[in-house]
């Protein structure tokens, strides 16, 4: 992960994730908190985004997985997310992928329908603690 620093926080960009745009970072390090970039559906192997939302939430939990660990962090100590869905009917295929990267003591969750870009179903952003 490449970072910078302004003010004792660490702004970072995951290799391993699709690549962050210039005007955000994939995560964010203040302390022992973590804050990511909301994930979505894209392989940043092949920069394609998946099909369908089970497969978009998958990769986007992958994504997701990858910014946490070169954060220092992991998908156990993610304490909230907030996801986003450019459908709600979609909403149970999400949720049954979501409980496979969550399964036990899932993490505080909002999730809101919204218009997302360029075809993505889901979206998912959210907090975590650095490991220890």
């Amino acid at each position: 992960m490449s970072k910078g620093t302004t003010h004792g926080t660490h702004y970072r960009r995951a290799r391993q994730s699709p690549r962050a745009e210039p005007q955000y970072s994939a995560a964010v390090i203040a302390g022992d908190t973590v804050y990511f970039a909301g994930q979505v559906g894209i392989d940043p192997a092949t920069r394609e985004l998946a099909s369908g939302i089970e497969a978009q939430t998958r990769q986007a939990l992958t994504n997701l997985t990858a910014v946490l660990e070169e954060a220092g962090s992991s998908r156990d100590q993610v304490v909230k997310t907030l996801c986003f869905l450019n459908d709600l009917a979609d909403f149970d295929g999400f949720n049954k992928v979501y409980a496979e990267f969550f399964p036990d003591a899932p993490p505080a969750r909002s999730t809101v329908g919204v218009a997302l870009p360029d075809g993505m179903l889901v979206e998912i952003e959210g907090i975590a603690i650095k490991g220890a």
